[in-house]
């Protein structure tokens, strides 16, 4: 029998429960797979669990990764998407399944190429029958993407624009009301630098005028605030 190590990154306990029964489900189907499975709700919990495992020389073999987390105490992990980014760099092994409700292009795109995870599902989509056969693909064959993330991706080939961490922390702070002049210091770029990102986010949500009014509205409808 081969034990794998599932990670549970998410904040609504009915979704935990869904992914555990999918889980359980394998591991009585008759596979000879078991699953130690660990939860977190929040992304301070996360980060920790993370840093352990990797401290420890340890590899978490799946992980399931909710988008919509709010950010840490420290406001240094700002969504699922960072956790994602950190999880590529402790824990390079480890297969990420990115699960969220938000169903955008802009975000979708934004989401796979900064973290190019081996599972992608749309929440709408997830029924328990789609769980067991994602959980199941990206273990042996990866990747694997719910119908709604590969009709995104398909009409999605041809542009050419993402978002980074930089970009999304800028968003962040500008939506809480941090000054121009105040984002050297969080952000560690120079001002010009930091006007050439937020011309670069206007070109990417095609809004005109110099308020920031609009493009904080379009990136929290689109998901990346």
């Amino acid at each position: 029998m081969t034990k794998y190590t599932a990670f549970i990154i998410e904040d609504h306990p009915l979704i935990i429960e869904a992914y555990k029964s999918a889980f359980n489900f394998l591991q009585e189907e008759g596979s000879f797979v078991s699953f130690d499975i660990i939860t977190a709700n929040n992304c301070d919990s996360a980060i920790e669990i993370i840093e352990d495992f990797s401290k420890k020389n340890k590899n978490i073999d799946i992980i399931f990764l909710d988008i919509s987390l709010p950010p840490s105490k420290d406001k240094k992990i700002l969504s699922g998407e960072d956790l994602g980014l950190k999880i590529k760099k402790l824990l390079p092994k480890s297969k990420i399944i990115i699960s969220t409700s938000f169903n955008d292009n802009y975000r979708i795109y934004s989401i796979f190429k900064n973290i190019n995870p081996e599972g992608f599902l749309i929440k709408n989509d997830i029924t328990p029958k789609e769980l067991v056969t994602a959980i199941k693909e990206v273990i042996k064959e990866p990747p694997y993407y719910s119908k709604t993330v590969s009709k995104l991706l398909r009409n999605q080939l041809s542009n050419n624009f993402s978002l980074d961490d930089i970009d999304r922390k800028i968003l962040h702070e500008l939506s809480i009301g941090t000054k121009i002049k105040d984002l050297p210091k969080i952000v560690h770029l120079s001002i010009s630098g930091i006007e050439k990102r937020r011309l670069h986010l206007k070109q990417v949500f095609n809004i005109n005028g110099e308020s920031d009014r609009e493009l904080i509205l379009i990136a929290k409808e689109k998901g990346f605030i």
